[in-house]
């Protein structure tokens, strides 16, 4: 017979209607069942504990799935919904309340209603009760277990709620409605890999995320014992309708995985048939290849077949940069609609600010709810197909993602909801381009995070133009780092595995591209822009990359006072390309490049494109001629890749492609000081202050200044291998230190010791998975140090009211340089003003302004 409290347990609370406790107990624990029983999920979990898991391990599993929330049983938590009385023990959470359930202070008869005695038989208080409490941490991040009063937990006199009474009742449920989870006795206790229940764990919080969405489960205040299999019903149909369970989505592309389907009826370049024909039983893939060669096709082709064979679920593309990342969203959007007929997922976009799947673009709205600007001309199923869009925490959770690295790596850290971003991934193809771009520290941070994914059986795939072989030896496992003469003889373009003693490669078909290299003893601005000038009046599409924003706006006011009509003109005027633009203005900066630039149109008139880094990747850009401020050779040969990329007619005097590689006056010694220039070299303050170049390895820039020099003719991709050795490999760097003296000596150990500083601070940040889970706690600091060196990101600020732009769109905000966030505060919108053409706002006393040349201080 039941036992019941007159007033039922409510877990979930909106606009005067509860859901009852049980009731929102079981919607996750079904969403967890449901998602459990996705093959590459259930591979991944099987993988994570190092055994096979039955009927009976996933039903008890549920079991503590279902237990997620029993804290809320606790009067204090129950009290928040009681508007007409107070509780005189005051509020409570749920999280720390229901840990102390099963701890020695809770009431004995609590304990047993809830299954104390089972749970023990299945092996769940070993070591800790870890597997309970990743349950219980659903909420984003662990806990440490405290002790409640026994107190507590008395029924409360006039209000008619018992909360021993609930807690019986909770037991019944949990009998009647897993009733597998105990007919197959004590058994074989729960897994107990320390990376399993930490997978665990985030399988836990993505079934919450899901079980709380009211939009699928409605809210029903009254129990009902046979609730459970309509919560069932309902997850299985959720898990489908957002594309956790893809098996709609694989009919779809069944049978549509050759190259020329997926690329509109292109056949694949030979190292894009490396890719295409690599065995699938590859966990790890690394692809070099030249820019422009295909690379993204080949990720893509390398997905849909991984995909087919039922290996992976959902790709994520993570891109160094935003700019990078919203360029890419399009291109992966158009492949998958050819890969799946327009009856598969929409590419989500994963970068800060946006809410973008496919091309519908999200605006948020209060209750956390997002309101898509195709609303009413779109079904429910494709609305609720973008659940995971809406939320950059649950993005990972979308079929097809295209982000910034930054917001993948967060799954390794110790930050809040590490657990589900990382269990989300787990069913992924994870792909890291331009994995070269990152530093010590994010490179450290993506290296864990590969280990845990491949780890659990994932499959991921890196690429990079110019990886160095001490690089790649990392990031396969390798112990040995070969030789430089070895390493300067490896095949180009490769594709390497981790399993494999040697890359897969192929003849380029003599596809080689022959530059002209000119070192230019300067930086200075009206240098630059009299070999830039000179090239456009001669009808030659001229792109500059310089190293810095402040070089590229001095360098673009110089061209301006001498030939204003040659500069790339946006809406009337002049425009250049950097990182601090509004996002409304960089997509009309992006269309404007890529017009002035474009492989397919060829203007008469010659052009001058001024930007920084933005202009090395992700934009089809082909320019005739190309001036760039020096910078490492990984970067140097990625600009390059901008510079005759396609067969077409150039210009009298540019049929040959030219690069200008600029250079500070008098050599690069004085950087060693330490010293900034343009970029280059190091100052060094102290704690905060403390400020790096962007290019600080001054001995790595001293060999590239020499391959200039010594190599007047680069021949591309055939010289690839040995020029990316050639400047970065350790006994080259050993024997330029050894030839030039101490003072350089000194700047390599001062370059190396910041790298161990990286390595040090980011190992200290990393999600620890092979520890115990109970035992583990985040940093108080978690959204400060460990967030915000994530990808330079900056502060956002939002105006009050959208403003006219200096490029004549309307523009919502912009966001901050990192460098110029710290302490700024920009959680509320701020009112923008306007001034001689200048958009205007005030931060915390610092003032910043906003015109056609992007944010200034």
């Amino acid at each position: 017979m039941s036992i019941i409290s007159s007033r039922p347990p409510w877990g979930k609370f909106d606009a005067g209607i509860t859901h009852h406790l049980a009731h929102h107990c079981a919607d996750v624990a079904a969403c967890f069942e449901a998602i459990a029983d996705i093959p590459t999920i259930r591979l991944r979990m099987e993988h994570s504990a190092n055994r096979s898991l039955s009927t009976a391990d996933i039903k008890r599993l549920a079991v503590l799935v279902f237990l997620h929330d029993v804290g809320k049983l606790h009067p204090g938590f129950q009290a928040k919904g009681w508007p007409e009385a107070t509780w005189p023990g005051g509020r409570h959470g749920h999280v720390q309340e229901g840990a102390a359930l099963f701890q020695s202070g809770a009431p004995e008869e609590v304990r047993e209603s809830l299954c104390w005695d089972e749970l023990d038989e299945w092996g769940v208080f070993d070591d800790g009760g870890n597997l309970l409490v990743a349950a219980l941490a659903h909420h984003g991040r662990p806990f440490a277990v405290e002790s409640r009063a026994k107190s507590e937990w008395q029924a409360v006199p006039g209000i008619g709620y018992d909360p021993a009474a609930s807690a019986a009742e909770f037991g019944e449920l949990i009998r009647s409605w897993f009733p597998e989870a105990f007919a197959a006795g004590p058994g074989v206790r729960m897994p107990t890999s320390s990376d399993f229940q930490h997978l665990f764990c985030g399988i836990v919080s993505l079934a919450d995320w899901l079980g709380s969405t009211q939009a699928i489960f409605k809210f029903i205040p009254d129990l009902d014992h046979g609730y459970m299999e309509r919560a069932r019903a309902r997850a299985r149909r959720a898990i489908a309708e957002i594309g956790l369970d893809p098996t709609r989505y694989r009919a779809a592309g069944a049978g549509r995985t050759d190259f020329p389907t997926l690329t509109g009826g292109r056949q694949p370049r030979p190292q894009q048939v490396l890719v295409g024909e690599f065995p699938l039983d590859e966990r790890l893939l690394i692809l070099e290849a030249e820019t422009g060669s295909g690379k993204t096709e080949s990720a893509i082709w390398r997905f849909a077949r991984l995909f087919d064979a039922g290996l992976v679920d959902s790709l994520y593309f993570a891109l160094p940069t935003r700019a990078a990342a919203i360029q890419l969203h399009r291109r992966v959007n158009d492949a998958m609609g050819r890969l799946f007929q327009d009856r598969g997922p929409e590419a989500v976009l994963v970068v800060p600010g946006y809410i973008r799947s496919g091309e519908a673009e999200g605006s948020k709205l209060p209750d956390w709810k997002v309101r898509w600007d195709d609303d009413g001309r779109v079904d429910e199923e494709r609305l609720v197909a973008r659940w995971a869009a809406e939320s950059t925490k649950r993005s990972l959770a979308a079929a097809i993602a295209v982000g910034t690295v930054d917001q993948v790596m967060l799954a390794g850290l110790q930050v809040k909801h590490a657990h589900l971003r990382a269990a989300a991934l787990s069913r992924s193809l994870l792909v890291i381009d331009e994995v070269h771009a990152s530093d010590h520290y994010m490179t450290e941070i993506q290296r864990h995070l590969l280990k845990m994914h491949v780890g659990r059986g994932g499959y991921a795939m890196l690429m990079s133009a110019t990886l160095g072989s001490v690089a790649r030896s990392r990031w396969l496992g390798q112990r040995i780092e070969p030789s430089f003469e070895r390493a300067a003889a490896e095949p180009y373009p490769a594709v390497w595995g981790k399993d494999k003693a040697a890359p897969h490669s192929c003849d380029p078909q003599g596809e080689q591209k022959r530059v002209s290299m000119a070192l230019e003893p300067t930086m200075d601005a009206d240098a630059c822009a009299r070999i830039a000038i000179a090239a456009a009046r001669a009808g030659a599409r001229v792109l500059i990359i310089r190293n810095t924003v402040g070089a590229a706006i001095d360098l673009f006011d110089a061209i301006r006072k001498v030939d204003e009509p040659l500069l790339l003109n946006v809406a009337g005027g002049p425009a250049l390309h950097h990182s601090r633009f509004a996002p409304e203005d960089r997509a009309l900066l992006d269309q404007a490049v890529e017009t002035a630039l474009s492989p397919a149109t060829r203007d008469t008139a010659g052009v001058i494109v001024i930007g920084t880094q933005t202009l090395e990747q992700s934009l089809d850009i082909d320019a005739d001629i190309l001036l760039t401020d020096l910078c490492p050779i990984d970067v140097l040969l990625q600009r390059i890749g901008r510079l005759h990329r396609h067969r077409m007619d150039r210009p009298a005097g540019f049929g040959v492609p030219k690069c200008h590689v600029m250079m500070p006056e008098g050599g690069l010694e004085k950087l060693l000081a330490p010293a900034f220039v343009n970029g280059l070299g190091a100052i060094k303050g102290r704690g905060r202050d403390e400020v790096y170049g962007i290019y600080m390895d001054v001995p790595a820039l001293e060999l590239t200044r020499r391959l200039v020099v010594d190599y007047p003719e680069w021949v591309i991709p055939e010289m690839n291998r040995f020029l990316v050795e050639s400047a970065t490999h350790p006994d080259r760097i050993m024997a330029l230190n050894a030839e030039l003296g101490r003072a350089w000596s000194t700047y390599s150990n001062t370059v190396y010791g910041k790298g161990l500083a990286e390595l040090a601070a980011a190992r200290g940040l990393l999600l620890p998975i092979a520890q115990p889970f109970a035992e583990i706690r985040f940093p108080d600091d978690e959204t400060g140090s460990s967030r915000t060196r994530l990808g330079a990101e900056g502060a956002r600020v939002t105006f009050t009211k959208a403003v006219m732009g200096p490029f004549g769109v309307e523009i919502t905000g912009f966001t901050l340089p990192a460098h110029w966030s710290r302490g700024v505060q920009t959680a509320e919108p701020v009112e923008p003003a306007m001034t001689e053409g200048t958009i205007r706002v005030d931060l915390d006393g610092v003032a910043f302004g906003y015109d056609r040349m992007g944010i200034r201080k």
